[in-house]
């Protein structure tokens, strides 16, 4: 049986995109290194983002199917009751 490609996880992601943010800022490299850092964390923000957006769709999917409002439409005064 073939593997199927696994999605890189969401946390793992988003734990390496913050490392690269805190050497980026650290200013210690070179352009070059800089410029395959930064291409590197676009591609990790990316990977976030879709995760994200899958985890929305997911929680819209299944709080519409038990017949409840989405999180876009609570009102602030119902989160008090």
């Amino acid at each position: 049986m073939a593997k199927s490609k696994k999605k890189p996880d969401f946390e793992q992601s988003l734990e390496k995109l913050e490392e690269l943010v805190e050497t980026l800022e650290a200013g210690d490299l070179t352009l070059e290194q800089s410029l395959k850092s930064f291409e590197e964390g676009i591609a990790l923000s990316r990977v976030c983002q879709s995760a994200l957006a899958d985890a929305e769709q997911t929680i819209k999917v299944l709080t519409e199917k038990n017949g409840q409002q989405s999180f876009d439409t609570i009102g602030t005064d119902e989160l008090d009751d």
